[in-house]
């Protein structure tokens, strides 16, 4: 089965008309992408969009072939003319499946939002999954055979990878594709590592790819350390790595600490944030965690196991410093990082990073400074990926 990508981009395009915002502005070349269309076999075009023709000619396609026109967006109908020769667009109800005579079997798919999602199975049985912009599979059957090829709203809706993945629809070898690509992620590079974190690429507008074929998949990273000052964003960064992923455990070194109602603020900010398949756990009993098999970790944060392992060595006290707590507190620096080394589950953790602010005048705080850029350096080398969150921007590392 052969698809054409005649747009990649969001409804109203990319970049947006009359928008002045930093990502349209960049949004040039390559980077410019027409509302998302797909032209299968060209036998089959999913959402007609404006300037569909003069797309499938760019491409070096025709749509003088096609014999149905499905359209899977919220509205009833098309918003744009239907150039002569098509056939009128139309929708298939949900859970409805449609043959056509070129061999394709099409299968309309519920979604938790307005909208169809279409499932499309070629005459050699190659299968693709299409979900328009906003939307995620409902009601989806465990287990389910993967898809060849999933083209989905990665950005807006990750958890419908999540959804996908948890029940096997989406496999190693599924090519994931984002479509309906607006200005919310800026393009070029920065797109290309978002989207890597969720196993996904995003390609131009105009390609044609052999569904089923082999596609060098980006590797999702199993050990990632997220750095950044206060505020940087790299709690945000942390999880929207894992926020295309299921039954994600949440690690929450810092606790509850009742009293403080501004610490209070910040756990809830951090809640309202996760996924709702996600487990959270409050302990800095990391190490047994890191040697359990189970689903991907997120630490947040290194800073708060520190302060918990310093109090447990009474490494404030210089007395118990010199005497046993700098050993006592090495050791266990050593264990989690060793921990880290071995472990087979995926993890993302977050540090800050505080070396390169002012000199604390204190020698407990300049001894929490330096064991905390130890501690970064130890974990950072048992990580395949490492980045540093400035200003809400990540700048890699590693990886």
């Amino acid at each position: 089965m052969e698809l054409t990508l005649l747009g990649t981009g969001a409804p109203a395009g990319l970049p947006r008309p009359d928008c002045p915002c930093a990502a349209c502005a960049a949004a040039l070349g390559p980077d410019a992408r027409a509302a998302t269309a797909l032209l299968l076999d060209g036998a089959l075009l999913l959402d007609l969009t404006p300037g569909a023709a003069f797309a499938a000619a760019r491409a070096g396609r025709s749509l003088t072939g096609v014999r149905q026109v499905l359209l899977s967006h919220p509205h009833d109908g098309p918003a744009v003319e239907v150039p002569a020769g098509l056939p009128q667009p139309g929708r298939v109800p949900d859970g409805r499946e449609l043959t056509l005579l070129t061999g394709h079997r099409v299968r309309a798919v519920a979604l938790d939002a307005p909208g169809t999602g279409y499932a499309v199975t070629g005459p050699e049985g190659q299968r693709l999954l299409y979900l328009p912009p906003g939307g995620a599979p409902a009601g989806l059957a465990e287990p389910a055979e993967p898809y060849d090829m999933v083209l989905a709203d990665v950005v807006g809706r990750p958890d419908a990878l999540a959804k996908l993945r948890a029940v096997g629809a989406v496999g190693p070898t599924t090519d994931l594709l984002a479509v309906h690509l607006d200005h919310d992620v800026p393009p070029g590079p920065e797109l290309g590592r978002r989207l890597a974190a969720a196993g996904a690429r995003a390609v131009p507008d105009g390609v044609t790819l052999a569904v089923g074929a082999y596609e060098d998949v980006p590797d999702v990273p199993r050990r990632t350390l997220v750095l950044g000052g206060a505020r940087s964003g790299k709690s945000v960064e942390a999880e929207r790595r894992l926020e295309a992923y299921p039954d994600v455990l949440y690690v929450a070194t810092g606790g509850s600490r009742n009293g403080d109602t501004e610490w209070s603020s910040r756990v809830a900010a951090h809640r309202e944030r996760r996924p709702g398949s996600w487990q959270t756990v409050e302990t800095c009993d990391l190490v047994p965690l890191l040697k359990e098999e189970g689903p991907p970790l997120l630490v947040d944060c290194l800073s708060l196991w520190l302060t918990d392992a310093m109090d447990s060595v009474g490494a404030w006290d210089d007395a118990v410093w010199a005497e046993r707590g700098e050993k006592a507190l090495r050791e266990r620096m050593q264990e989690l990082t060793e921990a880290m080394r071995v472990t087979r589950r995926t993890v993302v953790a977050v540090s800050n990073e505080v070396g390169s602010g002012i000199v604390p005048s204190t020698a407990s705080g300049r001894r929490y400074r330096d064991e905390l850029g130890r501690l970064n350096a130890g974990f950072a080398a048992e990580c395949e990926h490492v980045l540093l969150v400035v200003a809400g921007q990540a700048v890699v590392l590693r990886g």
